[in-house]
């Protein structure tokens, strides 16, 4: 699933609940008090539409600085002109600040909860066919939202799929968004699906894993600043999983008042494993705390106070003592309490009574002694603010569900109550109700949001449609492209057909010119062999390199040594019975073009001592030269044969 992967200070910073900015984590010093600080995040702003102002200043600083120690920059001044001269370094940047770190079924645990708990409830709340809607939040490229995508699939079949479900995946990078487009993952990627449903919901295509064309219509992707775009609304199941850490406390809580706003009555949403509610209880009711899996609920009402009746405190406030002001306090139309500087409420108006379930022996006890002093939001602190101040504090829209569990919004202004010389006697804490305004900014926010949807679709739908008219020109372009292909390869062949008909032709002559070469090669060399067999003499025919290349019978009834014995050996080297080395000045001679004799001593082939008369011709010819040596070997008629 899509995650921004948490530093280890950070996350415990998140899992505390106190929603406190990162300065509070010494983890690198502070940039605030550097006056280039905020011209670099202006400049990001205004040349990339990238607002980096909600997110925890010292974790954005330190990626920041990362990249400025990778570059060679030492100020923010000077990064930010480095950013200018090298446009390709924005990519960089926003990849180290926002890391995507995502995987389909990420964390298996709190998907099977979303499985068998919110799905069903939410199936439940539908009539048939209805729509249902999702939303990822930080989809980085679109594992998670393809997971919900075949979680969804598996639970309504694939046809009621295609129907009734939506769902919005949005991220702030646009490389990261393009890529989810594609649904093209490679085998690494796709390692946390379970095989059935690899199978099932994905195609290989060129080494790729492609996600199914024909359900992937229902995932639509688009870029949305969680901080400062409209929320998506009515949806039914909403991912944020580890984006909130990132944040500063104050938007944390604007974030998830939009999260909160974005969701369904009883909608569900799953945060991260490093985020918690625990600071926003009055908006969401947890349903699996462990797999951060909460649910948009109506809030409990206040419980009966049973605390004694107090006296009340008298002269706590003095310039509102008078009976008149007393009524015209009772009948102001927005509801009113009075705290005087001990802590204690000395006035509820009839309006704050009913809005607070207050009772009149509520009046005169001490404030934090009652639910109000926490719910809906903490005041003793804000009241404490205010006297050490000495200015009035505005809180807008704090939700408030009322004891009959109608939400209404209020907007609280609290105002120190002071005397002549500047001593403060109290506050007043006056609520106003909201509701009306907030209901039809809702409605005009949904209005926008269900505008801006409905525009988001037909822009989806007509780059689909572009798409495929792109591909449907595409692929009659290659059909012309393969058919003159077809069309050259068939004159090719033809061409070679005819080619290879004339070498096939040349082949057959030059086969009968061979053929016939061969049988006067052999006339030739029958003729040669009844020349030397008819010769009385032992012959012997060597080359250059004394290798024999002919032997007669008789050299071999001289010497004993067949012809395929000697065929190709050094003349010099072989074992016969006639001492060959002294023939060594007759063969130089020989092969130098004289021809010559010499008797010697031998012994044939039976052991008889033979005088042995040796004359070495030289083998010419026609053009180039002496091409070896002729040696015919006879014995003497006077040897002891």
């Amino acid at each position: 699933m899509s995650e921004r992967h948490p530093d280890s200070a950070e996350e415990a910073l998140i899992q505390s609940g106190d929603g406190a900015p990162d300065e509070a984590t010494p983890l690198v010093p502070s940039p605030d008090s550097d006056p280039e600080w905020p011209g670099l995040l202006e400049y990001l702003l205004n040349s990339r539409g990238f607002d980096f102002h909600g997110y925890k200043a010292a974790s954005l600083a330190r990626r920041i600085r990362k990249r400025m120690e990778s570059v060679g920059v030492e100020s923010f001044v000077g990064y930010q002109e480095f950013l200018e001269v090298h446009p390709n370094e924005f990519a960089t940047l926003f990849n180290t600040i926002l890391i995507n770190v995502t995987s389909f079924f990420r964390d298996p645990t709190a998907l099977e909860v979303v499985r068998t708990v919110a799905l069903p409830e939410i199936l439940a709340a539908k009539a048939p066919g209805e729509t249902i809607r999702a939303w990822s939040v930080g989809c980085a490229s679109g594992e998670e939202a393809y997971t919900l995508a075949m979680i969804l699939a598996e639970e309504l079949g694939l046809d009621e799929f295609r129907e009734r479900v939506k769902i919005y995946a949005t991220d702030v990078d646009e490389d990261a968004l393009n890529t989810a487009r594609h649904a093209a993952y490679s085998d690494r990627q796709v390692e946390g699906i379970p095989p059935e449903l690899l199978t099932k919901y994905f195609e290989k295509v060129d080494g790729l894993n492609l996600f199914r064309k024909d359900l992937r219509r229902q995932v639509i992707f688009g870029r949305h600043d969680l901080i400062n775009d409209a929320p998506i609304s009515r949806i039914d199941l909403l991912t944020c999983r580890n984006t909130l850490m990132y944040l500063n406390g104050e938007t944390q809580a604007r974030v998830l008042s939009r999260l909160h706003f974005a969701l369904n009555d009883g909608g569900f949403l799953l945060l991260g494993r490093a985020e918690t509610l625990m600071a926003h209880g009055h908006s969401f009711v947890a349903v699996d705390l462990k797999r951060r899996l909460s649910r948009k609920g109506a809030r409990r009402s206040l419980p009966d106070l049973g605390f004694p009746e107090r006296e009340r405190r008298a002269g706590a406030l003095m310039n509102l003592d008078s009976h008149l002001q007393m009524a015209a306090l009772e009948a102001s139309p927005v509801a009113q309490l009075v705290v005087d500087a001990a802590g204690h409420v000395v006035i509820a108006n009839d309006r704050a009574r009913d809005l607070f379930a207050l009772r009149h022996s509520d009046v005169g006890r001490p404030l934090r002694d009652l639910p109000l002093s926490y719910r809906p939001l903490e005041l003793r602190s804000l009241i404490e603010r205010a006297e050490a101040e000495r200015r009035n504090v505005g809180i807008k829209e704090i939700e408030w569900h009322t004891a009959t569990g109608e939400l209404r919004w209020l907007d609280l202004q609290i105002a120190p109550l002071t005397d002549g010389p500047g001593s403060v006697l109290g506050t007043v804490l006056t609520f106003s109700d909201s509701t009306a305004y907030r209901r039809l900014q809702r409605e005009l926010e949904q209005s926008n949001q269900e505008l801006e949807t409905a525009y988001e679709e037909l822009q989806s739908t007509n780059e689909e449609l572009e798409t495929t008219n792109e591909e449907l020109q595409s692929t009659v372009e290659e059909l012309e492209t393969t058919n003159e292909e077809l069309q050259s390869t068939n004159e090719e062949l033809e061409t070679m057909n005819e080619e290879l008909q004339s070498t096939n032709e040349e082949l057959q002559t030059m086969n009968d010119e061979l053929r016939q070469r061969g049988e006067d090669l052999n006339t030739s060399n029958a003729f040669l062999q009844a020349v030397l067999a008819s010769l009385e003499g032992g012959v012997a025919v060597v080359d250059p390199e004394l290798r024999v290349l002919a032997w007669n019978p008789q050299a071999e009834e001289l010497w004993g040594l067949r012809e395929e014995e000697v065929e190709g050996k050094h003349l010099l080297n072989l074992d016969i019975g006639l001492p060959l080395e002294r023939l060594r000045p007759l063969l130089r001679t020989c092969l130098g073009g004289e021809a010559g004799n010499q008797v010697l001593d031998a012994v044939n082939r039976r052991g008889k001592t033979i005088r042995c008369q040796v004359t070495c011709t030289p083998l010419r010819a026609d053009d180039t030269g002496v091409r070896g040596a002729i040696l015919l070997m006879e014995h003497e008629p006077d040897g002891s044969a």
